[in-house]
């Protein structure tokens, strides 16, 4: 049975057997709907980490995000703009202009890479219609927090200028030093808020992680509302073990996303869980499935 015949078959099946009251009514029912053709309501901008899709090609994950109904990918850098722009998809946040995570702004002794690195990424940015550049704070290595502050201010006042000019945002990922990057200096929101205050721009904001921040701060939904102003973009992740945003996992998404949506946020939402399935196939159904759960 084709798979249009199969859904005809389980729509008519479970109203007959509403009708009849039969027990196995509701189940039949749910599959059905579950195999019906969704089409996301437009309230949340979703996109997905390139990185947690690595086994497919730039490509692959193009066509793949087409078909389950949105067109925005994060975390992808200038080589591979092209590719998104042939197939329609919009670059959500835009990387490639960080050392790595751990050599960051707090370190002065990288300020003149970084304002290098920036200074030409935000210009490209701008150029092929984008606006989003992620950043980050780099690892402590002893450093308090009041010096990573002022070290990051005065690196990253010498760029904010030029952002300004190009309506490019500098988001910094804020990121848990409990369990996946030990030392990280931006690992709690009042941190990341300060720094955004003393930078004093519209175009620095903060990458609220949620897997992250439900890692090392928690509240998350509170957090959101008390700093909404703050906050220029979302990553998802179940928690623990980063993997799909489901019943399996500690935080309940929907009500997250509709905190969010609450808020006034207009900018994206990108899927950032690792999929553990064993096929292909199966993963991308697994994104599919949490960016329904997300779609409130």
């Amino acid at each position: 049975m084709n798979k249009t015949n199969r859904r005809k078959a389980l729509k008519q099946i479970a109203l007959g057997s509403i009708m009849m009251g039969a027990a196995p009514s509701l189940a039949l029912a749910n599959e059905a709907m579950d195999e019906q053709d969704y089409k996301l309501k437009g309230n949340i901008n979703h996109s997905v980490c390139r990185w947690t899709y690595n086994f497919l090609s730039v490509e692959e994950l193009c066509v793949a995000v087409k078909k389950i109904g949105f067109s925005a990918i994060d975390l992808v850098g200038p080589k591979d703009w092209p590719i998104l722009q042939q197939h329609g998809i919009f670059s959500s946040m835009c990387n490639g202009a960080e050392i790595n995570l751990v050599d960051g702004w707090n370190h002065k002794e990288f300020h003149p890479t970084l304002i290098k690195n920036y200074t030409d990424h935000i210009e490209w940015v701008a150029k092929a219609g984008y606006k989003n550049l992620i950043c980050f704070s780099g690892n402590r290595r002893g450093m308090d927090d009041e010096t990573g502050l002022k070290n990051c201010t005065d690196g990253l006042k010498q760029i904010i200028g030029l952002a300004e000019k190009n309506n490019v945002i500098i988001q910094m990922e804020l990121l848990n030093s409990k369990v996946n990057h030990i030392d990280y200096m931006c690992d709690k929101t009042p941190w990341g808020v300060e720094l955004v205050k003393r930078i004093g721009s519209p175009n620095f904001k903060l990458l609220y992680d949620i897997y992250h921040m439900q890692i090392d701060e928690g509240d998350v939904i509170h957090t959101i509302r008390d700093n909404q102003q703050y906050i220029g973009h979302y990553h998802t992740g179940g928690v623990p073990g980063r993997h799909i945003i489901d019943e399996t996992q500690e935080l309940y998404y929907p009500a997250i996303m509709k905190a969010i949506l609450e808020t006034g946020f207009k900018d994206y939402v990108a899927q950032e869980f690792v999929p553990d399935q064993k096929d292909n196939d199966a993963k991308i159904a697994a994104l599919e499935k949490a960016v329904r759960i997300c779609d409130v």
